[in-house]
């Protein structure tokens, strides 16, 4: 069989490209259904895109990669096409847009897209051995039991990378890459919760608290979440995107007070007060209880002075917190690192010393922050490749 593009991933960067890529264009994936990762997003609404997308919420080794795509199809882009499907959808919090309805509705359109654009689709089909003679890709597929051969002018690899392997993730992009002479940028886990060795958090299991979580330099100010094995919650999986092992974290537990004044005022009207009590009144008991094994929050407040007040606030706001690894990639949202972008044109997606080879979404090193940021560069990633295919 011969197509013009073969595309190995239906996924949301996948089905995106599907629908653009012009005539006799094939998508297949080894899943029994399209776009499950779009499915299970955003608690089964899909957090689609993100209205504050800019190339500075993206991590990638080429910080300028990025731009062209985001610039040629924004996540207005995206919202234009989903109101034209008619898709009810409500902003959540700092421009996180979901579905008021399911993430089937996103699927749905995208399938209508690659319907209306007569491109094919393959499930349960897996990938064998990739050849090139110089102007075609010759594939062999496993389906139904059987190989077949499958000669494209272009090959579009769009398999994600290895998060949430339950799902069926593999590495099979970096392997395609390697085999075309392309670098890979070392993967890890990403948006990925972080684990304590010596289960220091365990007794806090349940505990959140707003904060401001600093790794490598870069800091965000959400909700953390003590669990039995250590820390989640958007802060802290925002943060290990950045965070290296053997690193330290930095969490500032008064991101928005200055709690000074406040502990001088008790202490001139309500001396006699634990000092524990006092901070349980800004912060949940339980860390107090917990930071007092670290910290000298013994006695009253009125007890304290003003240099004591003062290295407690010092310490609150800047809590060394040394993470003996990550939960991996089973619970990682996304993967950090993949084809290493310096190999392929920003405005095409194709590889540069491989002409119809091209690789858009998380198999690249692209990564975007939590809030929808990802979903937008499969977007963004698969429309310029596609339009880039169709042109040609």
């Amino acid at each position: 069989m011969k197509c013009n593009t073969l595309i190995i991933g239906a996924g949301a960067a996948g089905l995106m490209c599907a629908a653009h890529a012009g005539p006799d264009t094939l998508l297949i994936d080894h899943a029994k259904a399209p776009g499950e990762k779009i499915r299970i997003s955003g608690g089964g609404r899909c957090n689609f895109t993100n209205m504050h997308t800019s190339p500075a919420n993206f991590i990638s080794q080429n910080e300028h990669f990025c731009k062209s795509a985001l610039s040629r199809y924004t996540q207005w882009d995206f919202i234009d096409l989903v109101d034209q499907h008619k898709i009810p959808w409500h902003e959540k919090t700092l421009g996180q847009l979901f579905c008021d309805t399911s993430a089937k509705d996103i699927i749905a359109m995208l399938r209508a897209e690659m319907d209306r654009a007569d491109a094919q689709l393959w499930l349960q089909t897996d990938v064998g051995e990739i050849g090139h003679d110089g102007t075609h890709f010759t594939v062999t597929l496993v389906r139904e039991g059987r190989d077949r051969q499958i000669t494209a002018r272009n090959l579009v690899v769009a398999s994600g990378g290895k998060s949430i392997p339950k799902m069926g993730a593999t590495g099979l992009g970096y392997q395609i890459a390697r085999q075309f002479g392309l670098p890979v940028v070392t993967p890890r886990p990403g948006l990925v919760p972080l684990t304590f060795s010596d289960d220091k958090f365990k007794p806090l299991s349940g505990v959140a608290a707003p904060a401001r979580v600093t790794a490598n330099g870069v800091s965000f100010d959400e909700a953390i979440l003590f669990t039995h094995r250590g820390l989640s919650g958007p802060a802290v999986l925002q943060a290990s995107s950045y965070w290296c092992e053997g690193e330290t974290v930095s969490i500032d537990l008064l991101p928005t007070t200055d709690l000074m004044p406040t502990l001088q005022a008790y202490r001139q009207s309500a001396g006699r007060r634990a000092f524990t009590t006092v901070l349980s009144q800004h912060l949940p008991a339980r860390l107090v209880d917990h930071l007092s094994e670290t910290f000298p929050l013994d006695g009253n407040i009125g007890d304290q002075s003003d240099a004591a007040l003062r290295n407690i606030c010092n310490s609150l706001s800047d809590w060394p917190v040394k993470p003996s690894g990550s939960e991996g990639y089973r619970t990682a949202e996304v993967t950090v690192g993949g084809v290493d972008t310096d190999g392929l044109s920003s405005k095409t997606m194709q590889a540069q010393n491989v002409p119809g080879l091209y690789f858009i979404g998380e198999c690249m090193d692209v990564t975007g922050w939590l809030g929808g940021y990802n979903f937008q560069w499969a977007w963004s990633s698969g429309w310029v490749a596609g339009r880039a295919i169709a042109m040609t």
